[in-house]
């Protein structure tokens, strides 16, 4: 008992007196706000380990919930440094999918089906059995539509009005096909047997809520629960975890609002806002010091994120709206707890964040890899050098440039590294050896007698490639068997295995040697010591299909994401043109305007549109910006482009509106193209709504540019004046083919 009591005041001693609150109180409800590097995995790792070495926690009796596998498999690991074993750490999926496997046959019977590895060959079977045609991009978009709506707790059935409330829209695609395409889907998953990963949640939650034996018997087994990035927490893993809880109170969940950047997939700060509503008694706790970053790159962020914008909370029974947020602040919740983080950093000072114009895109992709060659020189390992990016699209270029200046690189969300064929091989090899292993010799230096034979060498290849990445591959399993020999002292080569297996598991693949490439959103829970944010322009960072403030606001939040990965050195970069001698249209992001007095006047940016130039508001109808229905402002293009808010109802007359979308079926038939190419449901909204009566009344719409208008504009009026549309859109086509 005494040697227990020594152990978890250890675990205390370790902290700062705020991730010391979080540990020292395990029982109870408690919500931890953690801003980027505040060491939010310390502090709930910690607690844990204090709340088993105190007693207040029977370890195989607690659950800790993360998003990834890898943030799984990196606690797993922080607790057993600890000294803490048979906690559950795992994916919400992960612990989802033990329970249904579990329970399955007394609940159901049989065995429970397997899991779809991917949404998109039997979406791709259900459009064509549709008689619909999508490239394969489409086809991820529509997968991506069918997991929005099954976390957001949506049907077929509801998911039209849904959809209308959230303001989504897919190109060629309206509400109505898209809940035939939803429908057809889980049809064909059902002729399959199969799930796919929102089933597993949704079927465990069903599971809960009708058999209150098993709801009693996983209540029994979990007693208390831990969630990290409880920001990104979405409507039915919200459901499952209440049912988890059951009422109880013995939660702890950790977040960070201005880190949320995954709206797009129906995640939601709204539970981590409205914690207090759902708790309070909680303990909030903020951890705003900062260990990561240095005090230079940290002004850059603060200041990026100060200038944020308030966001208006989302009409209520808008699906992902705060109800329960807003209900929370009215219930006089301190606004302390809410206050932006404001980063405070801990460490020495650094170098100055710069930002670099290039001329165009390969100018700014060369300039970056010469800049990194010079890092490397110094003396910078290339495991901690980062290349930040808005979309994967971006990759390529720095991946020629790099290569180019013979420097090796990994883009991260690539090849998994327990996929390739070195890695595969040397584990069977070190598998085999471990059988043999009599303790004679140092675990890393077995280990590398054992890598040799899988082609690793003491001394790294010279250049870059296939052989330079094959040997960065295998000196990372060398590393790890050091790391682990480091804090194990007794492990062998057993040992060793039995860690690549639960990593392989978890996809926790060890630090390998190369430049990481990685999108804004792949970087998230990641550091390296010196960062190069590329790309940082208008269009860019904002992307340009950002609508609305809320979208732009996620922006800010993704590049402050991008601005605190970074420890020692920040690069930021733009490109004036996309290609060489092009048009120099960009302008740096507007979000670094706040930051200019650090970055200097040329991170400022200018407006995009001068008075009486090309786009001047004289030459482009000026959009309406407030609903003429219920005078709400109107957040989105779609919106605007109709002037009413998806609340109020339509002013249309529905046979028109019938009228002109069977006239656009038939002419993008007859012409093989998607409907959207004709007209968007927007657009043709809007024509509905005004019923031009000439074209220059129709040319005022949104979305009917001069050839739309040459094209479509005589057949669109003569269905807007009451003509049968097939017979319109017949002749139309059989026009356009004479033409």
């Amino acid at each position: 008992m005494g040697e227990s009591t020594s152990r978890a005041d250890d675990i205390l001693a370790a902290l700062d007196p705020e991730q010391r609150q979080v540990a020292a109180n395990p029982l109870g409800p408690m919500c931890v706000l953690a801003g980027a590097g505040t060491g939010k995995t310390r502090a709930i790792t910690h607690r844990i380990g204090y709340g088993v070495h105190s007693g207040a926690f029977v370890p195989q009796r607690v659950l800790a919930v993360t998003f990834t596998a890898r943030a799984a498999g990196e606690m797993r690991t922080r607790l057993r440094e600890l000294g803490v074993g048979g906690v559950q750490a795992r994916t919400f999926h992960a612990a989802a999918l033990r329970q249904l496997h579990f329970f399955w046959p007394r609940a159901i019977g049989g065995g429970a089906p397997e899991v779809l590895p991917s949404k998109a060959p039997v979406v791709a079977e259900t459009v064509s059995r549709l008689r619909m045609q999508f490239d394969r991009a489409a086809i991820r978009d529509l997968a991506a539509e069918i997991e929005w709506a099954k976390v957001g707790l949506l049907t077929p059935e509801t998911y039209a009005a849904g959809a209308r409330l959230a303001g989504r829209e897919l190109p060629g695609l309206d509400h109505t096909a898209m809940a035939r395409v939803w429908e057809g889907y889980e049809e064909r998953k059902t002729e399959r047997g199969v799930m796919d990963f929102e089933d597993v949640l949704l079927l465990t939650a069903g599971v809960l809520e009708e058999r209150e034996d098993i709801a009693r018997a996983v209540r029994d087994q979990y007693r208390h629960f831990v969630v990290d990035e409880y920001q990104d927490v979405n409507a039915l893993q919200q459901r499952l975890l209440d049912l988890w809880l059951g009422g109880r109170e013995e939660i702890c969940v950790v977040g960070d609002p201005a880190q949320t950047i995954y709206s797009f997939t129906g995640a939601t700060p709204e539970h981590l806002l409205g914690f207090r509503a759902r708790h309070p008694q909680a303990r909030f706790v903020r951890l705003e010091r900062n260990y990561r970053s240095t005090p230079q790159i940290l002004e850059v962020a603060n200041l990026v994120l100060g200038a944020a914008r308030p966001v208006p909370p989302p009409q209520a029974g808008r699906p992902g709206s705060p109800a329960r947020g807003r209900a929370a602040l009215a219930s006089g919740r301190p606004m302390a707890e809410l206050a932006p983080m404001r980063l405070q950093a801990q460490g020495s000072g650094g170098p100055a964040p710069s930002l670099t114009a290039y001329d165009d895109d390969p100018a700014e992709a060369a300039g970056v890899a010469a800049v990194i060659s010079g890092v490397l020189k110094r003396g910078t390992a290339a495991s901690e050098v980062a290349i930040l990016f808005r979309t994967n699209g971006q990759s390529e270029a720095f991946e020629a440039a790099l290569t180019d200046a013979g420097v090796s690189y990994l883009v991260r969300g690539g090849e998994r590294f327990f996929a390739r064929q070195e890695v595969r091989s040397a584990i069977v090899l070190l598998r085999g050896a471990a059988r043999g292993d009599d303790g004679s010799v140092p675990l890393p230096d077995l280990a590398r007698d054992v890598l040799t034979g899988a082609g690793w060498a003491a001394s790294a290849p010279v250049g870059a490639g296939a052989v330079r990445e094959r040997w960065e591959s295998l000196d990372a399993l060398a590393s790890l068997a050091d790391s682990l020999a480091a804090a194990s002292p007794a492990a062998r080569l057993g040992d060793l295995v039995q860690e690549l297996q639960e990593r392989a598991a978890a996809q926790h693949a060890p630090a390998v040697q190369g430049v990481t490439l990685a999108s804004l959103h792949a970087a998230k829970g990641l550091e390296w010591d010196v960062v190069f944010l590329v790309g940082c322009s208008d269009g860019l960072l904002p992307i340009s299909m950002a609508e609305g403030l809320a979208a732009i606001e996620e922006e800010r939040r993704l590049l402050y994401v991008g601005l605190t990965r970074a420890r020692r050195e920040l690069h930021l970069s733009w490109a004036a043109a996309r290609n060489p001698g092009g048009r120099a249209s960009r302008k740096p992001s507007r979000f670094l305007d706040a930051a200019a007095a650090v970055l200097g006047e040329g991170a400022r940016s200018q407006p995009r549109r001068a008075p009486g130039g090309r786009g001047d508001s004289a030459r482009t109808p000026r959009l309406p910006s407030v609903c003429r229905g219920c005078g709400a402002e109107l957040g989105t293009a779609a919106t605007r482009k109709v002037g009413r808010c998806s609340d109020c109802p339509p002013t249309y007359d529905p046979a028109v509106f019938e009228a002109l979308r069977v006239w656009r079926v038939e002419v993008a038939r007859a012409a093989n193209v998607p409907a959207y190419v004709v007209f968007t449901d927007a657009t043709l909204t809007a024509l509905a709504e005004t019923r031009p009566t000439d074209l220059p009344a129709m040319a005022a719409v949104s979305g009917v540019g001069v050839l739309k208008l040459q094209r479509y504009g005589e057949s669109v009026l003569s269905v807007l004046g009451g003509a049968d549309p097939h017979n319109v859109a017949e002749k139309h086509s059989a026009a356009r083919e004479l033409g």
